[in-house]
């Protein structure tokens, strides 16, 4: 009996772990490209376990396209000196990150610059191509 309990527990803590590493996954994001749009802040969901900043993009044929660049949640954010009053609406920005697979407009965030000129890394300087 205890072996059986023993073996029940054992698998139930594998398929927690690939669950938990499925949704920990980056794989929806191209991270052999990079893409770098410039467009105005339009909210910054500082969220955990992931938070998006959508920026509305317009593009050459006026339309305008929002993007969301995903990060990790707000401790991390703000241990990358991050901070959610960085990114209020309407705040000019540059954001660089990794793509999609699927082509919709939304990245994992690896770089943002603001229109002052002050950077952010929300994975480490070093994380990604920037």
């Amino acid at each position: 009996m205890i072996r059986r309990a023993s073996i029940a527990i054992l698998g139930a803590l594998l398929l927690s772990g690939v669950a938990l590493s499925a949704h920990h996954s980056g794989t929806m994001f191209d991270e052999t490209k990079d893409v770098t749009v410039q467009g105005v802040v339009k909210e910054f969901q500082y969220t955990n376990p992931h938070s998006w900043l959508l920026v509305e993009v317009t593009g050459a044929d006026g339309k305008v396209t929002t993007w969301g660049f995903e990060a990790e949640g707000p401790t991390t954010l703000m241990q990358m000196k991050v901070r959610r009053s960085d990114f209020t609406p309407g705040t000019k920005v540059t954001m660089t990150g990794h793509p999609m697979k699927d082509g919709r407009p939304a990245a994992s965030w690896t770089k943002a610059v603001r229109a002052d000129g002050v950077e952010f890394y929300p994975r480490g300087r070093n994380a990604g191509s920037n």
